[in-house]
């Protein structure tokens, strides 16, 4: 791979990526449910100070959110690599988050959290003293009554040790109790980062997956039509060198002059696109006006194509290899006037061609130049059209006849 496909491939990974919107909905989706569960506990438990914590809450769910949004871009660096590594990613860059999550959570509710204990020890009869050891005053008198040699004498209190002040360990311990649980709050929104990140991947292997196939369609059909103008291009220049060599220079010159009229209308359009009907007929009939000066006395030409389907697409000289049959096994087969009936219709929706003339049908020897250009057109269509077709070539009473049935289909209005 060259470095210039290797920089392509590198940008359009970067391109396809969940958007910003959508990240951040997720985040404050999560972050607002744990606010709401919390807040509901703590009303469900009667807790003092509710609203106190609820400011305090937000504080700390505008907090994660932000710290979410960093998470979201450590993980951006493995949005390509396979599941395993961004799975270990999650569980090794939600780590730091959770941690730094958890110690503003512990800022924010330290002095409420000092307050609450208080009240609530002084509700039970205990107190802290100044070094934040928790204790229980007994009454006057109690130690020197049950306790042993040497407690203090009747009428001096004694406070017992309920539970010492916190040390700095203890302190970093409710810490990372508060971070663990964030942690695994972490690892879910991260879980549905990835989901949401494989839904997007797909949608965009599936557009390019489309690409692929519209861009291998549009070159099966322009390969297809290309090999229609060579075909005709050999018959007409056979033609025009049988009218040189037997002196009618005059037929030849009107020849040539149509057959420039032929290929600048012809090769006007884009070889994959669709061309108004009227315009398959016209060019259709230019074809004939070449073959006319071949056959003068022989060729006769009917075409009907109704006003309202005039605008009906079709692709571009779908009907060639048709007409040229009936001029090739037809027309120059006998020596009787031979006519080419070229004709359009609407049936439930759908728009049916025919080409057929009165010419003594298929003759004997003539099937493979024959079934190359019914193939041709054959293959056009069902490469436009997929297999909502109805193609059909035989010969009937009287002559020969093709049918083709495809989807109507009109220019929308402005």
């Amino acid at each position: 791979m060259t470095s210039a496909q290797s920089s392509e491939r590198s940008a359009r990974r970067r391109a396809v990526s969940v958007p910003f919107r959508t990240v951040l909905l997720s985040m404050v989706v999560l972050w607002a449910t744990y606010f709401a569960l919390v807040t509901f506990r703590g009303y469900m438990l009667d807790m003092d100070l509710q609203g106190e914590m609820a400011v305090r809450r937000m504080f700390v769910t505008l907090a994660g959110i932000g710290l979410t949004i960093v998470l979201w871009g450590l993980l951006r660096l493995v949005d390509w690599k396979p599941l395993w590594v961004k799975i270990g990613a999650a569980i090794i860059f939600a780590v730091p988050v959770a941690l730094a999550i958890g110690q503003i959570n512990q800022f924010a509710f330290e002095d409420l959290r000092d307050t609450l204990e208080r009240k609530y020890a002084e509700e039970r009869g205990f107190r802290f003293d100044d070094e934040g050891n928790l204790l229980f005053d007994l009454p006057a008198g109690a130690a020197a009554r049950d306790g042993p040699e040497g407690a203090a004498p009747p009428g001096v209190s004694e406070s017992l040790l309920i539970a010492p002040a916190p040390t700095g360990s203890e302190e970093w311990l409710k810490v990372l109790e508060i971070a663990l649980g964030r942690y695994f709050l972490l690892l879910a929104w991260a879980s549905t980062y990835f989901a949401l990140l494989a839904g997007v991947q797909a949608q965009a292997a599936e557009r390019r997956e489309q690409q692929f196939r519209s861009a291998a369609k549009a070159a099966e059909l322009r390969s297809l039509r290309y090999q229609v103008n060579p075909h005709f291009l050999f018959n007409t220049l056979n033609s025009l060198s049988a009218l040189v060599m037997t002196g009618k220079g005059e037929r030849a010159e009107r020849m040539i002059q149509t057959i420039s009229r032929f290929y600048r209308h012809s090769l006007a359009d884009e070889p994959t696109s669709d061309v108004p009907l009227e315009d398959e007929f016209d060019l259709q009939k230019l074809y004939l006006d070449i073959e006319a000066v071949r056959f003068p006395e022989r060729l006769r030409c009917e075409f009907d194509l109704p006003e309202d389907l005039r605008t009906a697409r079709v692709p571009g000289m779908i009907l060639q290899p048709l007409v040229e049959n009936s001029v090739k096994y037809a027309v120059s087969r006998v020596n009787r006037p031979v006519i080419i009936r070229v004709a359009a219709r609407e049936e439930f929706d759908r728009l049916v061609v025919t080409v057929g003339d009165d010419g003594p049908g298929l003759p004997e020897g003539a099937a493979h130049g024959f079934g190359i250009g019914l193939a041709n057109v054959r293959d056009r269509l069902e490469a436009r059209f997929g297999s909502d077709i109805g193609f059909s070539s035989g010969p009937v009473p009287g002559g020969y006849r093709t049918e083709i049935r495809i989807p109507l289909s009109r220019p929308k209005r402005g």
